[in-house]
C-alpha cells in the first residue's frame, strides 16, 4: 500500500521508495527508508504530515504515492 491511501493515525514501516532518485534522496534525508517506522498525523490541504524518527514534516501526495509501506 502507498502511504497516499493510508488513513490518518496509519502506524507502520516503509517497504520502500519508489520514484526518481531526487525524490528518493529527499525522502532519505528525513529518514524515509526501508525499515524504518513511519507514522500519519494528518492531511492538509492536500500535505501529508507524517512523523518520522521523532520529527514532523509535511510531504505533498506526489511524494505520498513514492513511499511504498509494508504489510501488516
Amino acid at each position: 500500500m502507498v502511504l497516499s491511501k493510508a488513513g490518518i493515525g496509519y502506524k507502520g514501516n516503509v517497504a520502500r521508495i519508489e520514484g526518481k532518485e531526487k525524490i528518493k534522496k529527499f525522502l532519505f534525508s528525513l529518514g524515509c527508508y526501508e525499515g524504518e517506522e513511519i507514522t500519519l498525523i494528518s492531511i492538509l490541504a492536500g500535505n501529508y504530515v507524517v512523523n518520522i524518527k521523532d520529527s514532523r514534516y509535511a510531504i505533498d501526495e506526489a511524494m505520498a504515492k513514492n513511499i511504498i509501506l509494508a504489510e501488516h
